[in-house]
């Protein structure tokens, strides 16, 4: 049985991180052969302020100048 673990930032709309399970779940049964009740998904959700890219935190970059809000 397939288990798949995928950390994101927090944030991402529900719809979305449901197409991201389903397009998973696709991907893994037709790579592995096995059925879709056999693939497991796990989202991790880290919140903005745990999150970070060369020693920024996602919360401070979104109070960057610049940043899309």
């Amino acid at each position: 049985m397939p288990i798949i673990s995928v950390t994101i930032a927090e944030g991402r709309q529900v719809e979305k991180r449901r197409t991201l399970i389903k397009a998973l779940t696709e991907a893994t049964v037709n790579a592995f052969d096995v059925r879709p009740d056999q693939v497991r998904v796990i989202l991790n959700e880290v919140p903005l302020e745990n999150y970070a890219v060369a020693g920024v935190t996602f919360a401070e970059q979104a109070l960057l100048p610049g940043a899309s809000k």
